[in-house]
């Protein structure tokens, strides 16, 4: 297949493009920024947060038989910081949904666990998301995505597929002076002998590894494309919560560092509990995550000392 990726430069983008080349698919990536981390596949610069001008040459000329829509600003506290960005965030799954329309395919979203809210019970399955209460700005322009996809689904006949990941970690993520995400951030710090500061000490939350999030991704693609998945939201996840405390210590174990750690309570806009019911995931797309926190994070580990951003 030809598959068109939004968001590419992304660590997920960056994940699902190389292991669909891997498999002998074409892919076509679209980022308002290069790859930072390979030039495997072709980057398409363009602001995905203004209208196209009729179809794009590059995109016209590749014939994409499937949309991925993975752009986004990505950071919740962030977008707390700076709402205006969540709106962007609405926007570039509008414009991909009006390009998956105009080119007549199907499109798959990357939507997020925080559609959920700062929930307390154990177990989330995809019927749950309250979208009345959105935490944050980050939350509220993902049920707005989400919202868009139903929508166009609906009234236009556009198949879609739509995936809730939960804390992606793994390959590729390391740009900390792009953004500051939790995992790479501590594994530095932590290896560097430098102190930490973890925002709610008992959070609980689902880390998925990324090679279990991307064989969910191609697994959904492939069904939506033969029409045998179409017009679903599906938890993408390993299943188990792990709280921040059991973090720090895993990465702890595989750095063999010891955590200077202040702790402190959960920031506004966080959710401090997450745990995904991956039955439907299992179901439709024959999921199986094979990736537990506690072998994950040594994977990462090894990962950053091999690219020399931990010694």
């Amino acid at each position: 297949m030809n598959i068109l990726i939004t968001g590419s430069s992304g660590q997920i983008g960056t994940n699902l493009g190389l292991a669909l080349l891997g498999r002998g698919d074409q892919v076509l990536g679209l980022d308002k920024r290069v790859n930072a981390w390979t030039r495997k596949f072709p980057t398409e610069i363009v602001d995905l947060t203004t209208p196209w001008s009729g179809l794009p040459k590059a995109i016209a000329h590749f014939a994409p038989d499937i949309v991925v829509h993975l752009a986004a600003w990505a950071k919740v506290h962030q977008l707390v910081k700076e709402p205006a960005k969540s709106l962007e965030n609405v926007q570039m799954a509008f414009w991909a949904l009006e390009l998956a329309r105009a080119l007549d395919k199907p499109i798959a979203f990357g939507s997020s666990r925080e559609v959920y809210g700062d929930i307390h019970r154990h177990i989330t399955d995809e019927s749950m998301a309250d979208f009345v209460v959105a935490e944050s700005p980050y939350s509220a322009s993902k049920i707005a995505g989400e919202a868009f996809f139903y929508a166009y689904a609906r009234c236009y006949g556009l198949k879609t597929l739509v995936f809730r990941f939960s804390n992606v970690y793994g390959r590729y993520d390391n740009d900390l002076d792009r953004m500051e995400r939790v995992i790479p951030l501590f594994v530095r710090k932590i290896s560097r002998g430098e102190p930490i500061t973890v925002f709610g000490r008992e959070k609980m939350l689902d880390f998925t590894y990324v090679d279990d999030c991307i064989s969910g991704v191609i697994a959904g693609l492939n069904a939506l494309a033969a029409d045998k998945v179409v017009n679903q939201t599906i938890n993408l996840a390993y299943g188990q919560g792990q709280t921040l405390h059991d973090l720090v210590s895993l990465i702890e174990l595989a750095t063999g560092k010891t955590a200077t750690v202040t702790w402190a309570p959960s920031q506004t806009g966080e959710v401090t509990r997450y745990v995904a019911d991956i039955a439907k995931a299992r179901k439709l797309l024959n999921y199986s995550p094979k990736t537990p926190l506690t072998r994950g994070m040594g994977e990462y580990v090894r990962w950053c000392r091999e690219t020399q951003f931990i010694v």
